[in-house]
């Protein structure tokens, strides 16, 4: 792995103005940014960069305009660390590993990443992980004790502190998230939606300090089934892709959309495909009428809110973010790739 440096970071989003008239897209043009023997689920914009957290103790940037990349391993005494959520504030970057223990790391001096959280014991696995804004974040992993695992913070992410099981939802037995593509988080604002492996959307409308919880449609029965990926276009309209990784052409109770804020949701598209997904995000700029989902049976695409589907091609990625309304990035096993949208 070559030598990575922590650079200060922006928050960066192409802006897109899709129009009444613009052609659906047909097509997508794959161009391969950065391969290795890794798993790479975790990924996110900063500027004009793309961090990615990975396997074997892998983390990096790759710089989106001279194409350079720097990346880092990162160890825990004798252990290597699995990574699958990053996020970043204005000033730092952050890193969650998997499995127990739970650690989380920031940028700290003389490029080095600091431990500011540590979680040990049986049923220990985070999933996810983002910010509210500059001070404020949070990282939500598996049930313990009767309740989900929310950590958050409110200085920046110096430190982390768990939310009591008395403030937060009472758990299903085994609920917890899928740590497929870090998307199971999703804030607007003060806003926060959490989506689980019981086919439930955990809601907090003030940065996570009260929670109530809504059950949608979503297939739930299998532990390998349940909600792997969510996403809001705004306050009100969201979608969430579900499946069993096990059975990816199964395609009964695998997607549905919310237009009240998660309020209620609806099944959409039940039976037709696709089938399971890793990863869901609306395309911006499209008044929530275009989405695109990924996962490792290719790259699907809706112009009608997730009424109908088409394939645009069938290489394999677990996770997908947009820069504009023609361009995103997406990882998957062993690769780093830009993906260009074709009318």
């Amino acid at each position: 792995m070559q030598k990575w440096l922590f650079l200060p970071i922006t928050i960066f989003l192409l802006s897109c103005n899709a129009g009444k008239n613009r052609a659906p897209y047909t097509s997508v043009e794959i161009e391969l940014l950065y391969s290795d023997s890794l798993s790479i689920r975790a990924i996110g914009l900063m500027g004009h960069s793309l961090a990615f957290a990975a396997d074997k103790g892998a983390f990096g940037t790759i710089d989106l305009n001279s194409g350079k990349i720097r990346s880092k391993i990162e160890k825990y005494h004798t252990s290597i660390p699995e990574f699958r959520a990053v996020a970043h504030n204005a000033t730092d970057f952050f890193i969650l590993s998997i499995g127990n223990p739970a650690l989380l790391y920031k940028t700290g001096e003389d490029d080095k990443m600091d431990l500011v959280y540590k979680e040990e014991g049986d049923g220990v696995f985070y999933d996810s992980m983002t910010f509210w804004n500059n001070r404020e974040g949070i990282a939500i992993g598996d049930s313990r004790e009767g309740c989900l695992s929310i950590i958050v913070t409110r200085d920046g992410g110096h430190h982390w502190n768990k939310i009591l099981c008395s403030d937060l939802p009472k758990s299903l037995e085994g609920e917890g998230a899928f740590a497929a593509s870090n998307t199971n988080i999703k804030v607007i604002g003060d806003k926060t939606w959490v989506a689980t492996t019981g086919g439930r959307i955990y809601y907090s409308p003030d940065k996570g300090r009260s929670w109530s919880v809504t059950q949608t449609p979503i297939q739930n029965k299998l532990p390998t089934q349940g909600i792997y990926s969510m996403d809001f276009y705004d306050r009100d309209l969201g979608i969430v892709f579900g499946g069993d990784y096990t059975k990816p052409s199964e395609q009964i109770g695998n997607k549905a959309i919310t237009t009240n804020g998660g309020k209620s949701w609806s099944l959409i598209a039940d039976g037709d495909p696709p089938g399971y997904e890793s990863c869901v995000q609306f395309v911006p700029g499209s008044g929530g009428k275009e989405i695109v989902a990924v996962g490792f049976t290719g790259i699907s695409y809706s112009r009608d809110r997730g009424k109908t589907w088409k394939t645009l091609s069938k290489e394999p990625f677990y996770s997908l973010r947009f820069a504009s309304c023609t361009v995103a990035y997406a990882s998957g096993k062993g690769r780093i790739a830009r993906i260009l949208f074709k009318t």
